[in-house]
């Protein structure tokens, strides 16, 4: 999910601003992933936490508190345990998807297995909700086991409508909000919740996490098809052969003629592709602008990510999560 390749990089403006916060979840992500009785799980947790992601989930909820003037030490733990939530989904998606490189590494279920990420996947979860609770605050514990099983709904429900031409944009976006935006909302708002936050602010807080979360996906999904592999860590058409049916083929699915239909219960529904298919969907989408159509989608979630902010103090935080909501839809300029 790269972002790197802009001018200016407000995650790292953000990482900057919180180092010291961002260095104590570090050493407490380290201090959790320990296994007395199985080296395997520090092993492979440390394959992935140590690959270069951004820390993008729990640099917000760091921004978060501090934006809402928290000056306890929870908002650390609650960092750590977005940090990993986010790990153990990925771990499971690499099986699910059958990946082979994530952050332009090897994945763990190629280096070790698919039982070791399964299982290393569902010791994280657990020890996600070990840290939720030293918080001792009840709604903190809600906010965040029902990011988790909205997680795991999205991902469930992504299985049946990935590759189901009836799948819609209401559904795509359901996947969406589900696989990606709820752990991005659970992790703002938390911040906002363990800083005794105004329930308006703690609501902003939210609906920036849902809005930035679902604009980054529509992104994300955007890049798969125009993207920069280098900067992607993905090939181009990566979920066109996995059949994944997203926003912009959505768009050209909902335009298309019976012929073109017809291709796309070819290649989509029934998986049967041949040399040259990936070029046609290429020319379909642009036959329709369904990439111009999915980047302005993806630029009004940014909107609402930013309007969302309006009603909490202006502090310098603010304005770098309002860069980062722009930031996140200059990858596809």
């Amino acid at each position: 999910m790269g972002l790197d390749h802009a001018s200016t990089k407000p995650h790292e403006a953000l990482a900057a601003l919180l180092a010291d916060e961002m260095d104590a979840v570090n050493a407490l992500i380290t201090e959790r992933m320990a296994s007395e009785h199985a080296p395997r799980i520090p092993e492979v947790t440390a394959h992935l936490v140590g690959a270069g992601g951004k820390r993008l989930r729990p640099m917000l909820t760091l921004a978060a508190a501090r934006m809402c003037g928290y000056d306890g030490p929870y908002h650390v733990h609650l960092a750590a345990t977005v940090e990993f939530i986010h790990t153990a989904t990925l771990l499971h998606d690499d099986v699910v998807d059958e990946s082979a490189q994530r952050r332009g590494r090897p994945t763990a279920n190629l280096l070790w297995d698919n039982k070791s990420s399964v299982l290393v996947g569902d010791y994280l979860f657990s020890r996600s909700f070990q840290l939720m609770t030293e918080t001792g605050s009840l709604d903190v514990l809600r906010i965040l086991s029902n990011a988790s099983a909205t997680i795991a709904e999205g991902e469930v429900l992504q299985l049946t409508a990935a590759t189901d031409l009836r799948t819609d944009e209401s559904v795509y976006l359901q996947v969406v909000r589900g696989k990606t935006a709820a752990l991005f909302s659970a992790a703002t708002e938390v911040g906002g919740v363990i800083a005794g936050a105004d329930p308006a602010h703690v609501k902003a807080l939210f609906d920036y996490g849902d809005a930035l979360g679902i604009s980054f996906q529509i992104v994300d999904d955007l890049l798969d098809y125009q993207g920069d592999t280098k900067a992607t860590g993905k090939n181009v058409g990566d979920d066109f052969r996995e059949r994944k049916l997203t926003l912009p083929v959505i768009k050209a699915v909902a335009q298309a003629t019976e012929e073109e239909r017809a291709f796309w219960v070819r290649t989509i529904e029934k998986g049967r592709q041949e040399d040259g298919d990936l070029e046609h969907a290429l020319e379909l989408m642009a036959k329709y602008g369904t990439l111009d159509a999915t980047r302005a989608d993806a630029l009004a979630w940014a909107d609402k990510a930013k309007a969302a902010l309006a009603v909490l103090p202006e502090t310098q935080i603010r304005g770098l999560l309002i860069d980062l909501a722009d930031y996140v839809v200059a990858r596809v300029s």
